[in-house]
């Protein structure tokens, strides 16, 4: 891609997810994950078509589960433009947190990263890896192999804070019960939460968040799209494939992947020129939700790239007449591209 400065992507990436956002905010709490998840994908493939770069769908959120996504291999983007355009990958999440906006619960968050073409790694049919994320003041000092009261030392020390006093957050899963247990022994205070990793990730990075690491197995997908925030925002995030059973294990080794190697950010996505952004769908530590008003609504968005080392918060208002028109003049300029393709 360009390092010309005169063109940010990441800020018209933010339109792709307040659109997300926005189409699936309607569910929430209406427990219709497909219907929302459709609705999201809808919404941010249809713009994502209006960006010029020739993009191709990296992580596909939704493959696990049969839901309604954005297909690994897809390629997306204005491409036709006859102008020259960035070639991308693209690690995408309509909707991180499906079962939380279902139940209208907090830290449901539409996501996209962006990189070089032939930056983002492929988790192949590992549906989840092992993580440790942390901010920029514990970077280089975790290692996903050592100890649990190991690293929460070390993250502790590197923090200027007791060991009891770091917030540790992890997903409440039976798999997570000796994780859990060997983070209490440390006196370390635990936020389970329910589903969604990448929300508290981020927050690791930020101060004021009330999470310091997130520890734990998590999505695959959510891993690499973590990897895309946290280097724009000189995070860490280490993270190793975690096969659910000897036969999945044997199918990844089967394609050339090593299920005890321990990638870091830099090999989860390699470029250094990564853009990232995010927008709240229902309110949580990170952003707030969707909010509507007579005739609209409001949202909050994060605007990041690694190479400038900037984030931007942005606050939108949208107006509903507005908005309908503006979705319906870009669905048909796609059908009119896609009838004369």
């Amino acid at each position: 891609m360009s390092n010309r400065p005169d063109r940010n992507i990441g800020l018209e990436l933010v339109r792709v997810t307040e659109s997300a956002a926005l189409a699936a905010a309607p569910w929430m709490g209406r427990n219709r994950k497909n219907e929302a998840d459709k609705a999201a994908v809808d919404a941010m493939r249809l713009m994502l078509n209006t960006i010029e770069m020739d993009g191709v769908i990296v992580i596909g959120e939704g493959e696990k589960d049969k839901a309604p996504m954005l297909f690994n291999g897809e390629r997306i983007g204005n491409y036709d433009s006859g102008r020259e355009v960035p070639k991308c990958d693209l690690a995408v999440d309509p909707i991180d947190g499906t079962r939380p906006l279902a139940l209208g619960l907090p830290n449901a968050l539409a996501v996209v990263g962006l990189a070089e073409r032939g930056s983002m790694f492929f988790p192949g049919p590992i549906v989840y890896m092992d993580k440790l994320a942390v901010g920029s003041d514990a970077a280089g000092v975790i290692d996903l192999n050592a100890p649990v009261a190991d690293n929460l030392h070390a993250i502790a020390r590197a923090k200027g804070k007791s060991v009891t006093e770091l917030v540790v957050v992890v997903l409440d899963r039976p798999r997570h019960e000796q994780l859990i247990a060997e983070i209490r022994a440390t006196g370390s205070r635990l936020k389970l939460i329910s589903d969604g990793d990448v929300a508290p990730s981020i927050a690791a990075c930020l101060p004021d968040t009330g999470v310091d690491v997130v520890m734990g197995a998590g999505g695959a997908p959510e891993a690499v799209v973590t990897a895309a925030a946290l280097k724009c925002l000189h995070g860490e995030i280490q993270a190793r494939l975690y096969p659910r059973d000897e036969k999945e294990k044997q199918l990844a080794e089967s394609l050339g992947y090593d299920t005890n190697h321990v990638f870091n950010c830099a090999e989860l996505v390699k470029s250094n020129n990564v853009y990232f952004a995010a927008t709240g769908i229902t309110g949580g530590e990170l952003l707030r939700g969707v909010q509507y008003f007579s005739g609209g609504a409001t949202t909050e968005s994060l605007a990041m790239r690694s190479q400038s080392g900037t984030m931007r918060r942005i606050q939108a208002v949208h107006r509903s007449e507005k908005l309908a028109q503006i979705l319906h003049d870009q669905r048909e300029r796609m059908a009119e591209r896609d009838k004369q393709s």
